[in-house]
């Protein structure tokens, strides 16, 4: 079974992304949880080493839980491309950054979400190595880990199926949620209401599970 988190438990959010921080926090804002954001506690970023979203969710969540001694959430997340192999996928931020860099060489590595990321540019480098391919199918994938002290965790997949498009539309979301519509949609997750976003996403779709497994639906 599942561990669960008890009503108004003291939770971090260990991310420094204040667009995860948002969609994050509004999802659990029914849940009656005291939450806490990793940059608020000073806890600094661990290397994001595993090959997947899965693993370097668990590396964020346990970094911030044994840093602060509470539970903590970390979400791991991305977008893919079928026409690029699934990149730019768990280096998705990798290329925000590396967007910034001259002479061909990286830029400094910011901090998560932080304002050396350059996604316009990053969205631009995904149109034009996409180039003239027909294949436009694109899907996002968020991983949400629980992590504890203890060093137990609970994690959950999820992912939302689409298409990349250009130009880039709308002025709201994050990323690369401009250049998205989801299967079904015709407005870009950069066009839609916030309310509109949680109710497809990759990231809502993850907490859903995690909400049947390890939160109370009565909080």
């Amino acid at each position: 079974m599942a561990r669960r988190l008890a009503a108004g438990e003291r939770l971090v959010l260990a991310s420094h992304n204040a667009g995860k921080l948002a969609e994050i926090a509004e999802l659990l804002r029914p849940h009656r949880m005291a939450l806490v954001s990793a940059a608020e506690l000073g806890l600094l970023e661990p290397e994001e080493t595993a090959a997947d979203f899965v693993g370097n969710a668990r590396i964020k969540a346990l970094a911030a839980a044994r840093g602060a001694g509470l539970a903590a959430l970390a979400d791991d997340s991305g977008f893919c491309v079928a026409a690029l192999g699934g990149a730019p996928g768990v280096h998705s931020a990798r290329w925000a950054e590396l967007a910034k860099g001259s002479a061909g060489q990286p830029a400094e590595r910011p901090a998560e979400g932080g304002p050396g990321r350059d996604f316009a540019a990053a969205m631009e480098r995904v149109n034009r190595e996409m180039g003239e391919a027909a294949d436009r199918r694109a899907w996002f994938v968020c991983a949400l880990s629980l992590g504890w002290p203890d060093g137990h965790t609970e994690t959950f997949v999820g992912r939302v199926d689409g298409q990349a498009v250009w130009p880039p539309r709308g002025e709201r979301g994050f990323g690369y949620d401009p250049m998205f519509v989801p299967v079904g949609g015709t407005e870009t997750f950069g066009e839609m209401e916030p309310a509109q976003k949680h109710a497809v996403s990759h990231r809502a779709r993850a907490f859903e599970q995690l909400l049947a497994a390890c939160l109370s639906r009565r909080l």
